[in-house]
């Protein structure tokens, strides 16, 4: 999927195949600016969605880039950015 854009919706979905999502958490909302911790992401959870990202979009990510993605906003940004690097 390299030169892929990767949206909300596909972060979204890694993150329920990956880690599900809490009961209370409707990940249909607006959940771009939300922090990931009140989403009910803790950092094992990220570590996986990361993985899944880079499985699926041939990319490798820094630790840094998920310890620094506190929201899926900033996280959606980060793996775009990293597609464009690629595909240059």
């Amino acid at each position: 999927m390299a030169g892929s854009n990767f949206t909300i919706d596909d972060l979204k979905r890694i993150l329920l195949e990956g880690a599900g999502a809490a009961e209370d958490v409707d990940l249909d909302g607006d959940i771009l600016d939300k922090d990931f911790e009140q989403l009910g992401y803790e950092s094992l959870a990220l570590l996986e969605t990361g993985s899944r990202i880079e499985r699926e979009y041939g990319i490798t990510l820094d630790d840094s880039v998920l310890t620094d993605a506190v929201t899926p906003r900033v996280l959606v940004e980060a793996v775009n950015q990293h597609l464009t690097t690629q595909a240059a």
